[in-house]
């Protein structure tokens, strides 16, 4: 605790600064989680004062860094240009600063904060592993991907003494790679507007079309190919209908290989964060192939809508930690497993409605954006006391 503080001064509403280098932009899942606690903290009577490209009272500029911010844009992220002036005036009389990426932005505002006698935490949101795939060639050279570890902790991480980690996976991940610091694990959780749709009717015939969604960036590491292969493969091939919401660098790859493949038109591309909801519980099936996910917050959200999920196993992914029956994993990568995996729900209606409701229940139990506020309060709390 610092010295003129006291336990009353813990106990009462903080003043947080998140620092983030893509506020404004809702097609991002760093950007929507923040916007998300954001609204959450404030709701439970804190103060947040966001800060970066595109937050509303303190905007950061965009820095341009060579290829690397074009690569960066495709997935709907850009990269702040620090600013003494903008954190000074960000971070007056705030409780703590909470920084989000290891980038040079959020290493120039940890700088900034300490300076100013403010304790620093973070949180970790980029896997090196999901760099990796957005890098080319670069990723089969052997110990890049301990070498991005070890860049990130020499950054930033190695002089935060509490981070924000979504899963245990993503914890065991840094512990291994040598990160000392405290791990506090809380998923980033879901907003309250991701609704279970109308109950599956258990004895209605299977839908046509039978819609299956997916989302995230249509990226490499997102492996978007597998499912629409695995379709391809379905006995039920040509009574299904792909949805796939994101954006990303893959997208004219995937829309000439979906309709090459696929009996009726795929809808690839990007969708309004406000339609998600509803998109979600238009479907009937839900399919996540990702190779290398933190947590998977669009995974959480179809839960929440009541859709049931197949997921990956993937060793680099915390995804699989959502499946509560083995009929909703596959093999990372496996198409003709997926495609097992597809029939099989799509030839178990009343199985399909009864764990609809048991995801959008347990999801509602464990992953709420409330609840993972209330501990990143505390977390916040203790690093202040110290």
């Amino acid at each position: 605790m610092r010295e003129n503080g006291s336990e009353e001064s813990i106990d009462r509403p903080l003043t947080i600064a998140l620092v983030v280098d893509t506020v404004g932009n809702q097609g991002n899942g760093t950007s929507n989680s923040a916007l998300q606690w954001a609204a959450e903290l404030e709701r439970q009577g804190h103060h947040v004062r966001l800060v970066g490209v595109g937050a509303p009272e303190y905007p950061a500029r965009v820095n341009k860094v060579p290829l690397v911010s074009w690569v960066a844009s495709k997935q709907l992220m850009q990269f702040a240009q620090p600013s003494d002036t903008l954190f000074r005036t960000a971070f007056q009389g705030v409780d703590v600063v909470h920084i989000y990426m290891p980038f040079k932005f959020g290493r120039h505002a940890a700088k900034v904060a300490r300076q100013m006698g403010i304790p620093v935490t973070a949180g970790f949101h980029l896997q090196p592993e999901n760099v990796l795939y957005s890098a080319g060639p670069l990723r089969h050279i052997p110990g890049v991907s301990n070498f991005l570890y070890w860049l990130f902790k020499h950054w930033l991480y190695k002089n935060i003494d509490h981070i924000h980690v979504p899963t245990e996976m993503t914890a065991s991940l840094l512990r291994s790679h040598g990160y000392r610091a405290k791990l506090h694990v809380i998923s980033n959780g879901y907003s309250p507007v991701y609704t279970p749709q109308t109950p599956v009717d258990p004895y209605a015939p299977v839908p046509v079309p039978f819609r299956i969604i997916a989302s995230g960036r249509l990226a490499r590491e997102k492996d978007q190919i597998t499912l629409i292969k695995a379709i391809s493969m379905s006995r039920h091939a040509a009574d299904i209908q792909l949805v796939i919401a994101g954006t990303g660098p893959l997208r004219r790859y995937l829309t000439f290989r979906a309709g090459r493949l696929l009996a009726r038109k795929a809808d690839i591309g990007f969708h309004k964060h406000a339609e998600m909801p509803q998109l979600l519980r238009s479907g009937d099936l839900f399919v996540h192939c990702s190779i290398a996910d933190i947590e998977s917050v669009s995974v959480i959200e179809a839960m929440a809508c009541g859709l049931v999920p197949v997921i990956a196993a993937s060793e680099l992914s915390a995804a699989s930690q959502f499946a509560l029956l083995d009929e909703s994993l596959f093999p990372v990568r496996d198409a003709a497993l997926l495609a097992r995996r597809i029939d099989w729900w799509i030839a178990h209606q009343k199985e399909r409605a009864e764990w609809s409701a048991k995801y959008a229940e347990n999801t509602k139990e464990h992953y709420s954006v409330e609840a993972s506020v209330h501990k990143f309060v505390d977390m916040e709390r203790e690093a202040i006391g110290e």
